[in-house]
Formats: C-alpha cells, structure tokens, sequence
C-alpha cells in the first residue's frame, strides 16, 4: 500500500491553470469513477475548491506519474503544461499534507474554516462512488478528528479572516461608508454566506444575492434583510449595485461584458468594485478593461489577507505540533494494519495446535489414563509445539551471526531481562 496526495494549488499555479484543472458539479463522480479504473489506483477520494484540486489516494505502487498523466487526460491538457506546477506527497508525508489543509494550515488564508467543509463533501463524494476502502476512509475520520482538536486547542480560527472578510475590507477601501451602497453577491454557497454576513455587520446599504435557485437566494437573503433574484435576473439589477462580489460553482462566465456594459451608462460610469472568487472564474475577465470597474480575482486578495494573519501564526505554530504527533499516530494504526494478517496466521497455528494437543488428551482420559500424567502430557506437549519454530529459527541466526534477527528475538518475546 502507497498514500499519494498529488495536486495543485494557489502557490503553484495562477488562477488560469487552476481553473482548467478545477473538477466541479457532478463531474466529480465521473472523475472518482475514472480514476480508480486506473491499474495502479487502490481507492481515490478529489478535492477541488477554487483554491486547489488534489488527488488522494492509495496506490499498489508509487505511480505518481500515471496520477498526473490522468488528471491533464482528463481535463483535455498536455502533461508537460501542468507537471511544474504539480506537487505529491507519499505516506507519512501524504497524511501531515491531509491534516494541514483540513486544519486551515495550507490554505490562501491561515486557518479558514471553509476547507473542512469542502474536505468532508469530499469524503462524502468518494463515498457515494464506492472508491473509498478502509485505509483513507480511516484516513478522513482521523483527519476530521484532528481538525476538530486544531480549532479547540489553538486560536487559529478567533480572528475574522477569510476570502470572503478579505473581499469585504478591499471593498472598505473603494467605499468607506456602507451604509449608501448596494451589493450585489452572485452565488449562496458558503464563501457568499460568509460575505453577506461581513457586508451586514459592516451595516450596509442594501443586499441582492443571485443565485441558479430563486428559493435558496431569497432563504439567504432574508437572513440579512437583502433581496433575492435569479441569475437571470441580474441584467435588471446591475446597475443598482457598487460591489459585485460572485462565488458560483459554475463551469462557465456568469457575468460577460455585454452584461456589465449597459449597466454601466446606466450608472452614468459610477464606479464599480467587483471581486471573482470563484474558480473556474464566473466574471469575463474582459470586464477589467472598463475604465469604471475594479476588478479583482483570489489572487489579488493576497495582500489584504497578509495584514490579517498576524494574530494566526502562534496558533499555526500549536497547530504544526498537533500535526505532526497525529500524523505519526495515523501512521502507527497504518503499519499495524500490515502485521494484522501475520498475527491472524499466527493465532490460528497456534490454536490448531491446541485443538490438536487437546483431542488426544482427551481421547487418553477416556482410555483410562491418569489426569495428572495427561495434565503433564498437555503441558509438555503443547509447550514444545509452541516454541520449536521460534527455537530452531533462533539457534540458526546465533549459528549464522544475524544479530538483527536475535536482537528482534529478544523483544519479540520480551527475554531482555533474562
């Protein structure tokens, strides 16, 4: 068994790659169900945010390879174009990788709590598709475990830093005062959620969110006194809104240029600030080039989030020593898994070896026999059964010199004190 962690993320790739190899909607599936058709591949569970997209997985061999020339395969990509920005992790160092990003420790923001969440539809996914075994379903519950422990025992998640609260405070410096301007968040899945509530508490104006589903954006809207539409409904409000901030999980442009272009002569070329935190992008990157829009993506969110960490990185320090006394204690449950099979064999010559001593004592007390000569005999017999292989496999390392195996005697069967 080989646990591999292959992936991409925001320090390895722009947002133009990591969006080609983003896998999103029901994709997903296929994508689990394709890779653990591949030979080499045991069990596969994928995340992908806007963030990252990475395999993990339990190989019959180190094939990291075959991973990569699967993932730009599917995706219609050239290996070559996506192999430098590519990372992986074998074993041990598969499972602190695991611990890290679900703890919040490699993600954009230090300690944000999304990537749990996103880690556990994860999990959900590769269980729904049958591609998950007892080794990285263990793997997850652990994981989830330790996460739990991350956000109890340190400070990491105190502070309101996140996409979302750095989206809002880049937004403060175009708008000082809220409270005369409209937002316009497109989407209402978490990250959105997340934004509202930050753009509420800073006491703004007035809320639209759009959403494909008009019952799940007027449910979110409702909770802070916005308004919900459909995203067809957006041409209608656009110009009504000073900040667009859009996180869907669309495959495609949600908000082109023939949108934006209308909107903006009605707005007399008002400014506008607009935020793409999603991956694949939802706003055509061609908006940028209006002189009245500011446009950023999650990669522009980079500065603002470095001014909010600072309060996070003791915490991550508690959380790195979390990580790697958990990662080991998963990798100890791991090795003892490859001596269960060994110990089973074991326990079973041992015991035939029992029932075998035993019928013939019986078959002597029903002859007749004396109980304390077929006490003596059981004894005596079952004794030498036990210990003949152990003996005679000891007496040839002494006679060859192998110390490591009479050394491994010694604490095998606990004789260093004799």
């Amino acid at each position: 068994m080989s646990l591999i962690a292959l992936g991409i993320n925001h320090r390895t790739a722009p947002v133009e790659l990591r969006e080609q190899v983003a896998i999103t909607g029901e994709r997903i599936f296929t994508a689990l169900h394709d890779l653990a058709m591949l030979p080499t591949v045991n069990q596969a569970a994928i995340l992908s945010t806007c963030n990252r997209t990475e395999l993990y997985c339990d190989l019959q061999d180190d094939h990291v390879e075959a991973l990569t020339e699967w993932l730009a395969r599917f995706h219609a990509l050239d290996p070559a174009d996506i192999r430098p920005h590519l990372y992986s992790f074998p074993d041990a160092d598969a499972v602190r990788h695991l611990l890290r990003v679900a703890g919040g420790l490699d993600s954009m923001i230090l300690g944000e709590p999304q990537i749990l969440g996103q880690m556990k539809a994860a999990y959900q996914n590769a269980s729904d598709a049958g591609t998950l075994d007892a080794a990285l379903e263990r793997l997850f519950q652990h994981t989830f475990a330790v996460a739990k422990q991350i956000r109890t025992d340190t400070a990491i998640g105190e502070s309101p830093v996140s996409v979302a609260f750095a989206a809002v405070s880049l937004a403060k410096q175009i708008f000082s005062n809220f409270e005369q301007h409209t937002a316009l968040l497109i989407g209402a899945g978490e990250t959105i959620e997340l934004t509202a509530r930050h753009l509420h508490d800073q006491r703004l104006g007035r809320l639209i969110i759009a959403n494909r589903t008009l019952e799940r954006a007027h449910q979110l809207a409702t909770q802070f006194n916005g308004y919900g539409i459909s995203l067809d409904e957006i041409p209608a409000h656009l110009a009504e809104a000073d900040i667009v901030i859009s996180a869907t999980g669309s495959e495609g442009i949600v908000l082109d240029r023939k949108t934006v272009k209308p909107a903006l002569k009605r707005r007399k070329h008002r400014p506008v600030f607009m935020v793409d935190i999603a991956v694949p992008r939802d706003i055509d990157p061609a908006v940028a080039k209006f002189e009245d829009i500011y446009l950023y993506t999650v990669d522009d969110l980079q500065e603002v989030i470095k001014e909010n960490l600072k309060s996070r990185e003791e915490a991550a320090r508690q959380a790195e020593e979390i990580v790697e006394v958990q990662a080991e204690r998963f990798m100890a449950w791991l090795r003892a898994q490859g001596a269960v099979s060994s110990i089973r064999n074991y326990r079973e010559r041992a015991a035939a070896h029992r029932d075998e001593v035993l019928a013939k004592a019986q078959h002597m007390l029903a002859n007749g026999r004396d109980p304390d000569e077929v006490l003596q005999f059981l004894a005596n017999t079952l004794t030498n059964k036990l210990t003949h292989v152990p003996s005679v496999q000891i007496r040839q390392a002494a006679e060859t010199g192998d110390t490591l195996v009479l050394q491994a005697a010694l604490q095998l069967f606990n004789l260093n004190k004799d």
